[in-house]
C-alpha cells in the first residue's frame, strides 16, 4: 500500500474531508471519499461557490493572503438532515499552480452536545434559583420561629443548645371572649383579623427590641432581654404592652369586632431551646414564663398586670398602681401591680412604622 493510500485511509478513519481547489476558479481538483460522501456523491457541485453559496470568496482569499489560512463554520443540508461543518482553508502550490486546501470536519455532534450542555446549564441555573428561593423561604420561616442567633446555631450544628437567660421580662397576652368569637364569627374573618393584630404586635415589639416567641391560638408571647442581654428589658416590655393596648383601642373604633386583651408581665430567668425532632419549635421555659401566665389570668379586660420585680424596674418611668396580693398557683402569695397608660389622650398622635389602623395610636 502506498503512502498516499495509507494517508487516505487514515483520513477516512478520523472522519476528515479533504478537497483541493483551483485558486483561480475554485473548481474542485480532488476530493477524498469522506468529502464526497458529505457533499457531492453525484458531483453536482463543480465549484466551491456552488457548494457554499454563503461563502464570501473575496474575504476568504484576502484572509488567506494575509494570514495563510481561513476558517469558517457552515451548515449543509443533505436530504432531510442538516449537518454543521468546520472548514479550514489554506494555500498550496502544485507545479507553480496555486491551490486551496479545504479540510472539513463534521462538528454536528459537537454542536448537539454543546446545545445539550447549554440546556442542562440553563436547567441547573433555573433549579439553583428555585433552590435559593426555597432556601430563603425556609430561612424566613425559621426566623419567624426562632431568634436569628438560634437559627445560625441550628444551621451550623443541626442542634440548639438549651440556654439560660437571666434576667429577662416576659409578656403573655390573650383575648377576652375569644372562644365565643371564634364560634360565632366566620372563621376566615377571625383568622384574618388575628393575623392583622399579630402582625401589628410584631412590628410594635420589634421597635422596642422584643423577640416574639410564639402564638398559640389567641395567646401571644414575647420577651425582652434575649437572645442578647438587654439591661432595660422591663422597660421594653412595659412600652410594648402599653402600645398593644393602645393599638387595640384604636383598632376597635373602626372595626365591627371588638378585641379585648389581658396581659401579664414578669421578670426572671428562662431557658430557651428548640423542642421536637420532626415538628420542632423554639420555646422558652422557666419561672418568668409561668409567672407571666399566672399574672395574665389575674388581669381584667384591657389591663396589664405585673410582678413586683417589674414594678421596681419601671416605677420611676410609668404609671403603676398596687393591686394588692394574690395567691398564684406555684408561687404562693405575690404582690401584683397594674400598669396604666400615663398618656390619657393618645388619639391623633403618630406612631410610625405600623401602617394602616396603627398610624395614629
Amino acid at each position: 500500500m502506498s503512502i498516499a493510500a495509507i494517508n487516505e485511509q487514515l483520513l477516512r478513519a478520523i472522519g476528515v474531508g479533504i478537497a483541493l481547489l483551483d485558486a483561480a476558479d475554485l473548481t474542485f481538483k480532488f476530493q477524498n471519499d469522506t468529502f464526497q460522501d458529505w457533499f457531492s456523491p453525484d458531483s453536482s457541485q463543480p465549484t466551491l461557490e456552488d457548494l457554499l453559496p454563503q461563502l464570501d470568496v473575496e474575504v476568504m482569499k484576502s484572509q488567506i493572503a494575509e494570514t495563510g489560512n481561513y476558517t469558517i463554520e457552515f451548515s449543509f443540508k443533505k436530504k432531510r438532515r442538516t449537518m454543521i461543518f468546520a472548514a479550514d482553508f489554506s494555500s498550496a502550490m502544485e507545479n507553480d499552480h496555486p491551490l486551496f486546501v479545504m479540510v472539513c470536519q463534521n462538528i454536528s455532534r459537537i454542536r448537539e452536545m454543546e446545545s445539550m450542555i447549554d440546556s442542562y446549564s440553563k436547567m441547573v441555573e433555573r433549579n439553583t434559583r428555585e433552590l435559593k428561593r426555597e432556601k430563603e423561604q425556609v430561612e424566613k420561616l425559621l426566623l419567624n420561629m426562632m431568634p436569628r442567633s438560634v437559627y445560625e446555631e441550628y444551621k451550623t450544628f443541626g442542634v440548639v443548645t438549651p440556654t439560660l437567660y437571666d434576667p429577662v421580662t416576659v409578656l403573655m397576652l390573650d383575648f377576652v371572649g375569644f372562644t365565643e368569637m371564634a364560634v360565632s364569627t366566620d372563621p376566615s374573618v377571625t383568622v384574618s383579623e388575628l393575623n392583622d393584630i399579630y402582625s401589628a404586635f410584631d412590628r410594635i415589639g420589634e421597635q422596642f427590641g422584643c423577640e416574639r416567641i410564639k402564638t398559640i391560638g389567641d395567646a401571644y408571647i414575647t420577651v425582652a432581654g434575649m437572645p442578647e442581654p438587654t439591661p432595660d428589658h422591663a422597660m421594653a416590655i412595659a412600652n410594648t404592652a402599653i402600645r398593644f393596648v393602645r393599638y387595640l383601642k384604636r383598632r376597635n373604633e373602626g372595626h365591627p369586632n371588638t378585641w379585648l386583651c389581658r396581659i401579664g408581665i414578669a421578670s426572671g430567668s428562662v431557658v430557651g431551646s428548640v423542642v421536637g425532632i420532626q415538628k420542632y419549635v423554639y420555646d422558652i421555659f422557666g419561672p418568668a414564663v409561668n409567672l407571666a401566665s399566672r399574672l395574665q389570668d389575674c388581669s381584667e379586660s384591657m389591663e396589664i398586670t405585673m410582678s413586683e420585680p417589674v414594678y421596681k424596674a419601671i416605677q420611676n418611668e410609668f404609671l403603676v398602681e398596687p393591686d394588692g396580693s394574690r395567691v398564684l398557683r406555684g408561687f404562693g402569695e405575690q404582690q401584683v401591680y397594674k400598669l396604666r397608660d400615663n398618656r390619657i389622650e393618645f388619639r391623633g398622635q403618630a406612631f410610625p412604622g405600623l401602617g394602616g389602623d396603627t398610624e395614629s395610636i
